[in-house]
């Protein structure tokens, strides 16, 4: 069993830290998003065998957001209390129960539990790295950290492209969720075995004090003066990057389901490389008086004007669209190293699970109402959906990031 260790010791060699923190969580967070995204590529088929509407299909696809968004106030106390190796390895066992129901679902009704199960499970994936780095990692660091994990999610969003496009027509998609469930089994056997432990005073703190702790970062001014652009914007990106992209590049870019796969498989690379060249950024801009803040609303400002290209429908290198997509949209996740230094490291976990809870809300709300939206045209004979259906509901999320981006230049304090 990992070792149990006191905040006094020494930080162990960066090669160890590797191993045994970065490692391990960032794998957790590979599944969470390879299951995150995997419905972009697997959509049609679904909504081919189980006759479901745009609307069912995003409601199916978002049920992941919604059960993971609901976990998050929980997740954050527990982090801050019991550590982020018991609390992401106990969630991981829920998410491999979950993708093994999916795996068997026959109808609507037992695939959106299957997929909310799975929502649930990897709910800690992310806060539980980002704990992890904010423990053992020195705090100046932790920009390129967290990018770094967040790069790795999106090795598993590149897997869930052309990949999985590739095994899902040789076994289908329900012998590679059973793969899914015992790769995530093996990853919490992991998580639990390798992760060290740091000793820590909160598991005794009563509930209520916990509680406590959550809703005063819920009622921090410096909190809701970045946290609707950071919501807004990544809830866009993932509400479209896993589900309705693929449908858009099938219906509006002409692609067939091949090179739709590779195009977004052009998206994951670039959400890999936006995120550890934002990380990289973060860091050194800091070093010269450069807030996080600043290189993280650069990089939302740059994804509203990506989406511009997309609602006027510019098709004409769908590959570099879409990579710059992946690029520019995730560049918030700056956002929740600039949370962790806001406020006390008690804190910390439920800092970063009060935006989280917030991102993956708008990301249910925004996929399963794009969805809605685009059902108010009739879908051709085809399968296709309306160009006007894909107009109004993108335009509807770009219209409330530059809202959000407004109100964070007149409401940021001075201490970001």
């Amino acid at each position: 069993m990992a070792d149990v260790l006191d905040r006094s010791e020494d930080r162990p060699p960066a090669a160890r830290l590797f191993a045994l923190i970065f490692l391990p969580f960032a794998l957790g967070y590979f599944f969470s998003y390879l299951y995150r995204t995997v419905n972009a590529v697997i959509g049609p088929d679904l909504a081919l065998e189980m006759s479901l509407s745009p609307g069912q299909l995003g409601m199916l696809t978002s049920a992941y957001f919604i059960a993971f968004a609901s976990a998050q106030i929980p997740v954050g106390i527990y982090l801050d209390s019991h550590g982020p190796r018991r609390v992401v390895t106990g969630l991981l066992l829920v998410a491999a129960i979950g993708a093994f129901l999916f795996s068997i679902g026959d109808g609507l009704w037992s695939l959106v539990l299957g997929r909310a199960l799975i929502g649930l499970g990897v709910a800690a994936c992310l806060m539980g790295a980002f704990k992890a780095m904010s423990e053992w990692y020195p705090g100046d660091k932790l920009p390129l950290m967290n990018g770094l994990v967040v790069a790795f999610g999106g090795l598993g969003a590149m897997v869930a492209t052309a990949p999985t496009e590739a095994l899902v027509s040789v076994v289908g998609w329900r012998y590679g969720f059973v793969a899914l469930a015992i790769a995530t089994f093996a990853v919490a056997v992991m998580i639990w075995f390798v992760a060290p432990e740091r000793t820590r005073a909160g598991a005794g703190e009563p509930m209520a004090a916990r509680i406590r702790g959550m809703f005063s970062v819920y009622r921090s001014g410096v909190f809701w003066s970045v946290a609707p652009l950071a919501a807004l914007s990544q809830g866009s990106f993932l509400a479209i990057q896993t589900l309705w992209a693929g449908p858009w590049l099938r219906d509006i870019a002409g692609l067939d389901s091949r090179t739709v796969s590779f195009t977004l498989l052009a998206g994951a690379g670039g959400f890999v490389i936006g995120n550890v060249v934002v990380g990289f950024a973060a860091e050194r801009l800091a070093r010269r008086n450069i807030p996080p803040l600043v290189t993280a609303a650069t990089g939302m400002g740059l994804f509203i004007l990506v989406q511009l290209l997309v609602l006027f429908e510019w098709t004409s290198a769908p590959g570099l669209l879409w990579f710059v997509f992946g690029a520019t949209g995730t560049t918030g996740v700056v956002i929740f190293s600039v949370l962790a230094r806001a406020f006390p490291p008690e804190l910390a976990g439920r800092a970063s699970t009060a935006q989280n809870l917030l991102i993956f809300a708008a990301a249910f709300a925004l996929q399963w109402g794009m969805g809605e939206v685009i059902n108010l045209w009739p879908v051709a004979a085809d399968g296709a959906y309306s160009v006007m259906g894909y107009r109004a509901a993108f335009g509807v999320a770009l219209a409330l990031q530059v809202v959000a981006f407004i109100w964070m230049l007149l409401r940021r304090p001075r201490a970001l």
